[in-house]
């Protein structure tokens, strides 16, 4: 096979694997996320999760006590990027149970879920942030200091 009958055959191929490649919207590609839950057990505060996660990717977390074969709880959430929204995918466990629930977040949304047979029995708050943002940023307390704020202060007795 010479070399231009092997152009002829791989080169639109990879051009369709180029093409697709960069078609994809750069939201809708893995991208960090932050996740602040808050879970509720019959009103009662049973977890407070901080998670950093991406989009794409299946995020697991779960509280064990040191010695316990069960953990206090089983996170798994599975974000993805759709547009400028996230579809979010939450299924927790806890030993009394457990809950699934599918919903749609914005940056910067907080929503409350409800994942127990009846009201108020296992609720989730859920606050998801895009990472690279000047909200996160505020959130987590990493902006520029402003001019003339004092970095150090020195005292000599």
């Amino acid at each position: 096979m010479d070399r231009t009958s092997l152009l002829k055959t791989w080169l639109p191929g990879l051009a369709l694997v180029l093409l697709a490649f960069v078609s994809t919207p750069a939201h809708a590609r893995s991208e960090p996320l932050y996740f602040a839950l808050e879970v509720r057990r019959d009103g009662r505060l049973i977890a407070q999760p901080k998670l950093l996660g991406e989009a794409g990717r299946t995020l697991r977390a779960e509280r064990r006590r040191p010695g316990a074969t069960v953990p206090d709880y089983r996170l798994v959430l599975t974000p993805k990027g759709e547009g400028d929204s996230f579809q979010l995918q939450v299924d927790l466990s806890l030993p009394e149970g457990e809950g699934h629930s599918q919903l749609a977040l914005l940056h910067g949304q907080e929503r409350k879920l409800q994942l127990g047979r009846v009201p108020g029995e296992l609720e989730v708050s859920l606050l998801l942030m895009k990472v690279d943002s000047p909200e996160f940023r505020a959130l987590m307390r990493l902006t520029d200091e402003t001019p003339g704020t004092v970095k150090s202060v020195s005292c000599s007795i």
